[in-house]
């Protein structure tokens, strides 16, 4: 098979035969896509804070459908499975934390210029953001009161509040391969946040000390930190980006801002697998 190559305008080779019943744009929605962006403000510089903010929510759907996969394969004791996925949600995030890169090219006035405009919108009311925190262990009810407005999305994060978290999964799979966990640990309320237990960290303590036994669960217990690590770095970038463009007043809608970023910065995931590091 030969590849069209152009020459001085004009393409040799294999004829090009573009599908009318299926075009790049038709596959994509890309009609749908770019005309999404519908700026407010007579400021240059609002499309950048749209289309930021855009790209990341269809990233953060990549990854709800990466976790909700992996959480499934955990459970289903198909680990090979979810390490790709997790590997991939940690390659995500690693895009997200460049994204914040390019909106700190808008400057304090910029933003000024256009922040009236945003009304009472906040990224507090990122219902997908909520999902993937709920999904990773850091439960909080609190949490559903932006989402109140919308029954259909209430429903959703409800859903996602009282679901088990992926670590829960892993600490239940733990169980299953024979690992003692406390029964108050497996039979916890799923919409609290993961606390500290000390069966668990002396669970994947064992793992660990004999990973070439326990290899699946090893490599499982090291995706958690990848991705643990990438999701602490998405958090600092975007708390510095923040501080950057509008250094700590309240956000729209009232939130703390920069302050409330500084305190998401000492949330631990998965505790345990960070405390055993210190045994080892």
């Amino acid at each position: 098979m030969t590849t069209p190559t152009p020459t001085n305008g004009q393409w040799h080779g294999a004829e090009l035969n573009f599908s009318k019943d299926m075009s790049y744009g038709d596959y994509l929605a890309l009609d749908q896509i770019l005309t999404a962006q519908h700026p407010l403000s007579p400021d240059h510089n609002e499309m950048l804070f749209i289309v930021q903010h855009q790209t990341s929510e269809l990233w953060m759907k990549l990854m709800l459908h990466e976790l909700h996969a992996a959480r499934s394969c955990v459970m289903e004791e198909r680990l090979p499975e979810a390490f790709k996925m997790l590997a991939r949600v940690s390659r995500i995030m690693e895009q997200l934390v460049q994204a914040w890169n390019v909106l700190a090219t808008m400057t304090p006035p910029e933003y000024t210029a256009m922040r009236p405009y945003l009304g009472k919108s906040s990224g507090f009311q990122s219902y997908q953001y909520r999902e993937i925190e709920f999904i990773l262990g850091n439960k909080n009810p609190a949490m559903l009161k932006p989402h109140a407005h919308r029954d259909e999305l209430l429903m959703r994060v409800e859903a996602a509040l009282v679901a088990p978290s992926l670590y829960d999964e892993a600490i239940k799979l733990l169980a299953k391969k024979g690992f003692f966990i406390e029964e108050s640990r497996l039979n916890k309320d799923w919409a609290e946040p993961t606390q500290y237990n000390e069966s668990v960290e002396a669970a994947w303590l064992a793992v660990y000390k004999d990973p070439q036994a326990n290899w699946e669960l090893y490599q499982l217990a090291e995706k958690f930190v990848d991705m643990e690590d990438a999701f602490r770095l998405w958090r600092f970038r975007h708390l510095t980006t923040v501080e950057r463009v509008i250094g700590f007043k309240r956000g729209t809608g009232g939130t703390e801002g920069a302050s409330y970023l500084k305190k998401m910065l000492d949330v631990v995931l998965f505790p345990e697998l960070w405390r055993l590091r210190t045994a080892l």
